[in-house]
């Protein structure tokens, strides 16, 4: 079995944001996406890998394969094409908590956004408790 290359690391999250956010209006969401998730979480921001901020973990265990390891509770990652927002499960049954989120593009379980001003800041923190008690309720608490 291959190990997990996404993993919580010591990196400063700060630095991370002043080097690879390539643009002041990325920096400034970054910043402000650390403080709304720190709120709803209690959790500081951690790096995982090398472009990833979390904030809290859980362990999994992958029900079609042996795969198991930690990953945030939510995150996100300022990229070149998009802010990606780990913030969503992607089941079914949580559909609906994506009605009023405003603009953005569906990955897998990760949502894409150009800029924070693009979404609903009231609809993303109900959707992060959301996927924190789905999480904690399916692989209990990290």
């Amino acid at each position: 079995m291959s190990e997990i290359k996404t993993k919580q690391t010591g990196a400063d999250v700060y630095e991370f944001i002043r080097t690879f956010a390539d643009t002041e209006q990325k920096r400034q969401d970054s910043l402000a996406l650390i403080q709304m998730m720190r709120e709803v979480t209690g959790y500081e921001p951690k790096m995982w890998g090398p472009s990833i901020i979390g904030f809290g973990k859980y362990h999994y265990k992958s029900e079609r394969s042996r795969q198991e390891g930690d990953w945030p509770l939510v995150g996100f990652s300022p990229r070149k094409a998009a802010i990606s927002l780990y913030v969503y499960t992607g089941s079914p049954e949580q559909a609906h908590l994506l009605e009023g989120l405003g603009k953005f593009k569906m990955g897998k379980a990760c949502i894409y956004i150009k800029k924070l001003s693009d979404i609903h800041p009231g609809v993303l923190k109900n959707l992060m408790k959301e996927t924190i008690h789905f999480l904690q309720a399916r692989f209990g608490k990290g």
